[in-house]
């Protein structure tokens, strides 16, 4: 099967056939959800069943539900209930769950094939689950590496916890991914790529696939004059961030970058689109920028979608991005697909969008001076905006949805067509013990289901127990800088 060539018509022998879709978030509040959103309705537009399953939504008043799933003309999503992140209420480490009941709340029973998008709390349960059971027997899993949660540790804990935090992770992953249930592991970047090799992914698994741009919604034409003079009444240069108010997104560079034009004189104005559903760590991150948000020099806009986002993109001059734990990076896809060149810090996803010195710059991680000398040369030179702002447009026009999702459907009738060539037997699990024939029916049957419910309940266990080391150790370093903040120097 030509998988690999993603110009084909779909695949016709996917549609209508079960698609148990898990995700850690879902919706239009970030890259990942974005791009998974974007995949479930392209799928679902081309006769395949796609079945959601997702944390609840949590906001910071309420949170919601539904123990059941909504059907909508046979879209089926169903919500379950997890302990949100501290700082990132976005995410959730979702409660244990049982596979079997998974599948009976979507499909009444096995789906053809699970996809997991960026799997964390919830694919990692779905993950163990089906290394209980008997290969032949195993729905076939493609998963898409979207979040670097090593990355978020190395941002989030001090040394030597850091590295901690990221062999836990990677030798979760690297157990989970190596299983012959998981078909495909995409990933977006080359920086991926490296760090699954060193988790010990297969290479065979292993497929690049980039992110697509709505190239209609994201365009230079969604540029407002009112905008711009409402931002900039003195003709100041529009800088734009988009990224949800967080630590690893690198807004504390941003803030120096930002410090540092202001000394020099550089005539600017900084428009950061993104929020965060934890007050307090949004109020750190506004915080950071000091007076330059009490003069008005940085415009908070909260989290914005559709058009305003489009128009909050398209009114900038230049797309900053300082974030250096991007997978991929979509924001920076949507910023050049308005035609706003980009400066971005080289490291990650970035990297491999941005042509440097052609649709934008890529700066060295730490060189804070060298990316405030390209903000004023580019700033400086209306000519080279221009020509980077119709590169960075050229660039976008290449990567469509439609172009993304063909390329998966592919895949997903690759592992369809694999499995329906292994003979299905009934699942039946190995216990190694001694005069097994000995034993009658009955007791093998019985002894099978204390064994297996033996191995899930402590399989759950040593995942939760990650989870849950890893939010207690970072309470208690938070609580430990707290203390050494307020407490009197002698």
């Amino acid at each position: 099967m030509a998988s690999n060539n993603t110009t084909l018509a779909f695949p016709e022998s996917l549609r209508g056939k079960r698609v148990l879709l898990a995700t850690e978030s879902f919706g239009p509040v970030n890259g990942v959800s974005r791009t998974t959103l974007n995949l479930v309705q392209y799928l679902r537009s081309q006769g395949v069943r796609v079945a959601v399953v997702a944390p609840e939504i949590s906001t910071n008043s309420n949170t919601t539900s539904d123990s059941s799933p909504t059907v909508d003309n046979d879209e089926i999503e169903v919500r379950v209930q997890g302990y949100p992140l501290p700082y990132n209420p976005e995410l959730s480490v979702v409660y244990p769950v049982r596979l079997s009941q998974l599948y009976a709340r979507t499909f009444n029973g096995p789906p053809d094939l699970i996809y997991l998008a960026s799997p964390a709390s919830l694919g990692f349960q779905i993950l163990f689950q089906l290394r209980q059971q008997q290969e032949s027997s195993i729905v076939p899993v493609l998963l898409n590496f979207q979040t670097d949660l090593s990355g978020y540790c190395e941002i989030l804990f001090p040394s030597p916890l850091d590295a901690w935090a990221v062999w836990v992770f990677r030798s979760v992953q690297g157990y989970l991914f190596r299983h012959p249930s998981v078909r495909t592991v995409f990933y977006p970047s080359h920086f991926v790529q490296r760090y699954l090799q060193k988790a010990g992914i297969q290479s065979e698994k292993m497929v690049s696939l980039r992110r697509g741009v709505d190239g209609k919604m994201f365009h230079p034409s969604k540029r407002s004059r009112e905008m711009r003079k409402e931002l900039a009444p003195d003709g100041e240069l529009i800088l734009v961030s988009v990224a949800r108010l967080a630590p690893e997104k690198g807004f504390e560079f941003l803030s120096e970058v930002v410090k540092l034009l202001d000394k020099r004189g550089f005539p600017f104005k900084l428009l950061i689109v993104g929020g965060n559903r934890n007050p307090k760590v949004e109020e750190e991150v506004r915080n950071q920028f000091g007076y330059l948000a009490d003069e008005g020099r940085v415009t908070f806009t909260g989290f914005l979608k559709g058009e305003s986002l489009a128009k909050a993109y398209a009114c900038g001059d230049i797309f900053l991005h300082c974030s250096i734990t991007e997978t991929f990076g979509l924001v920076v896809l949507e910023s050049m697909a308005s035609g706003v060149p980009v400066i971005a810090r080289d490291e990650g996803g970035p990297s491999e969008i941005v042509a440097d010195g052609t649709s934008g710059y890529l700066v060295p991680p730490s060189d804070l001076d060298g990316f405030v000398q390209k903000v004023v040369e580019l700033g400086d030179d209306e000519e080279l905006r221009k020509r980077m702002s119709t590169a960075a447009r050229r660039v976008a026009e290449e990567a469509t949805w439609e172009s993304i999702g063909n390329k998966v459907a592919w895949k997903l009738a690759e592992a369809l067509e694999d499995r329906m060539a292994i003979p299905q037997t009934t699942p039946t699990f190995a216990i190694p013990i001694y005069s097994w024939l000995l034993l009658s029916p009955e007791f093998r049957r019985y002894l099978t289901q204390i064994v297996v419910r033996a191995r899930l309940v402590g399989g759950l266990g040593i995942i939760f127990g990650v989870w849950a080391g890893l939010i207690v150790t970072w309470i208690l370093v938070q609580v430990t800088l707290m203390v050494g903040v307020r407490a009197p120097r002698m």
